[in-house]
């Protein structure tokens, strides 16, 4: 059994985006001043680092984390290596078996290049096109996930991707590294913090071989 952590660290390696609050830990006490133990307080928001979004992100009264059962959060998945340095496109998805409820991860050039990890916000990386969009949508995935902060490039203007993917009540995974894992076929454990009401939350990601 193999298995690769895709989560990126925060506070050194996650990459903020521009105008949301970045993640901050502070000490509220600390035993090397006297307390009795150590305490960590968290500011962040829940588009941080590697992370789910639910519909209920961009659309509203759509649904939110608690509305999905922990089988939504452990699934089949297949990460596809893309080569194009703009974007996710049809053309590398053709042929392909894809199947629904499977997770699709893109490995893509903002992993390769180390822009996925590199703790600093770039406003050019490889997002997902939206005919890509449609196609996932008509393949009736469960789970798409990118390996930068959001599927939609910047700036995100309409949005296209998170409308498409959302509205087909596809998960998204935000913020992932696959540098280091091969194309393939894997199962996904990705458990979102479990917050109640929220349209989305910190992830811990795995893939299992």
């Amino acid at each position: 059994m193999k298995i690769y952590d895709i989560s990126v660290t925060l506070g050194a390696d996650a990459v903020n985006w521009p105008e949301l609050p970045i993640y901050q830990r502070e000490l509220v006490s600390e035993m090397a001043r006297g307390d009795e133990a150590v305490v960590s307080k968290l500011t962040m928001v829940c588009h941080v680092g590697t992370h789910i979004d639910t519909p209920s992100h961009f659309i509203a009264g759509a649904r939110t984390l608690d509305d999905y059962p922990i089988e939504r959060w452990i699934v089949p998945a297949q990460v596809i290596d893309i080569k194009d340095k703009q974007s996710v496109k049809p053309a590398e998805l053709a042929g392909l078996d894809i199947k629904p409820g499977e997770a699709i991860l893109f490995r893509t050039d903002n992993s390769r290049s180390g822009r996925s990890c590199n703790g600093v916000f770039s406003e050019q990386y490889v997002f997902i096109s939206p005919e890509a969009s449609d196609m996932l949508v008509e393949k009736k995935v469960g789970l798409v996930g990118i390996d930068y902060a959001s599927v939609d490039g910047f700036p995100l203007g309409d949005a296209p991707a998170h409308y498409k993917l959302l509205g087909g009540d596809i998960l998204l995974l935000e913020g992932i590294n696959l540098k280091d894992v091969p194309p393939g076929k894997y199962t996904l454990y990705c458990m979102p913090l479990k917050l109640s009401g929220a349209e989305g939350a910190p992830a811990r990601a795995v893939l299992v071989s």
